[in-house]
């Protein structure tokens, strides 16, 4: 199997649009846009608690810190969170009727249980292919997310810091390098 397609701005819009249609579609769009604007494995979204995103006050926190536990490698790593990520998890917790700082942020069915990281991919994985997404899967939000900052000029080692990774070579191997990427860089010269 190949690596997760990278999303492009009309299908990102589609895969909203599906989500909205649905049911459970504020927990899952928040699932998405932790993906979309944090770059998040599925695994370290299932494993948020409230007291993960919310701090004593009630306010979003600008910074999650995942500890080993949650992540892939069990490293610790922190996931700062841009103000467009922030107005989504304020969205999110207005929308629920009580949170306690101990319960999973992203809540099964049955209320008050975790997704495992299997489920949560599979919930991308079903939210994509309601969106006709071929390629898509629980990684297309991450690269889509890591591919999109390198498109805008960010570097490498920014993006490896913000991936998680502890290997350079990884984060670009998540670079999907496009025509137009190509295109803009000669004309820098």
């Amino acid at each position: 199997m190949g690596q997760a397609k990278v999303l492009t701005e009309q299908e990102i819009k589609r895969v909203l649009a599906v989500i909205a249609a649905k049911r459970h579609s504020d927990r899952n769009r928040v699932a998405v846009m932790l993906s979309l604007l944090a770059g998040m494995r599925a695994g370290e979204i299932a494993a948020l608690r409230f007291s993960s995103v919310i701090d004593r006050d009630g306010e979003v926190k600008t910074l999650i810190r995942l500890s080993p536990e949650m992540t892939k490698g069990s490293k610790s790593r922190d996931v700062l969170v841009s103000q467009r990520l922030q107005s989504e998890l304020k969205r999110y917790v207005a929308t629920l009727s009580f949170w306690k700082p101990d319960l999973p942020l992203i809540k099964s069915q049955k209320h008050t249980k975790a997704f495992s990281a299997n489920t949560m991919v599979q919930l991308f994985n079903q939210i994509y292919r309601e969106a006709g997404i071929d390629g898509a899967s629980s990684h297309s939000g991450r690269r889509s997310f890591i591919t999109k900052l390198a498109s805008k000029g960010v570097s490498a080692r920014v993006l490896q810091q913000l991936a998680g990774h502890s290997s350079l070579a990884t984060t670009q191997r998540y670079i999907d390098v496009t025509d137009k990427m190509l295109r803009e860089a000669v004309e820098l010269f």
